[in-house]
């Protein structure tokens, strides 16, 4: 995996900001050559911000779900997406049909629902979560963007899988904005 594709703990060095500019991890100061790596870019900067918004909190700030009735929290973000690369990039692109870290059949919204305030909650959807990144990153590196697979009674070609997932990842950075900022007024990239 290329070295601007790691996932990197970091801290804030600014008040009110996650990281300075000069030091976020997000920019790593090499220009992607081609559309492939330039997709896989943006998927990687939003994972990267994922770890940002959530890091600094204990599991009882991770679980909460910060904008009442919904069942959002950062915790079931991070199980949320461990499903969803699992099932876009292990389930959809190599064929498989096992079932996501956080998946029970007949039973909705369970990456959300049982997103509890305990560490072991907190370190199983973390560590379900970079095994999902892991898989997924190793997938791409053997992937050619025009590939269509089957999917949902027809195909989908692997470019439309990784916008998918750039998309999935911006629409709920969104979510982890707010609900970080309800948590402890943290706002900002």
């Amino acid at each position: 995996m290329p070295v601007e594709h790691q996932i990197v703990r970091v801290s804030a060095t600014m008040t009110g900001m996650w990281v300075a500019p000069e030091q976020d991890p997000r920019t790593t100061g090499v220009d992607p050559v081609g559309e492939k790596e330039t997709l896989w870019e943006y998927l990687c900067r939003y994972r990267m911000t994922l770890v940002m918004k959530c890091e600094g909190l204990d599991a009882e700030q991770l679980s909460r779900r910060s904008v009442p009735p919904s069942n959002l929290s950062l915790l079931g973000l991070v199980r949320h997406l461990a499903n969803a690369e699992h099932h876009w990039f292990t389930r959809v692109l190599q064929g498989t049909v096992a079932p996501g870290p956080f998946e029970r059949p007949r039973a909705v919204d369970v990456d959300f629902d049982e997103a509890y305030p305990t560490d072991e909650c907190v370190g199983e959807a973390w560590e379900a979560w970079h095994a999902a990144v892991e898989a997924a990153d190793e997938q791409l590196v053997r992937e050619e963007l025009g590939r269509e697979v089957p999917f949902d009674g027809g195909t989908v070609e692997v470019r439309d899988v990784i916008i998918h997932m750039v998309e999935e990842y911006a629409r709920h950075m969104g979510h982890a904005d707010l609900l970080r900022e309800c948590i402890d007024g943290r706002t900002g990239l």
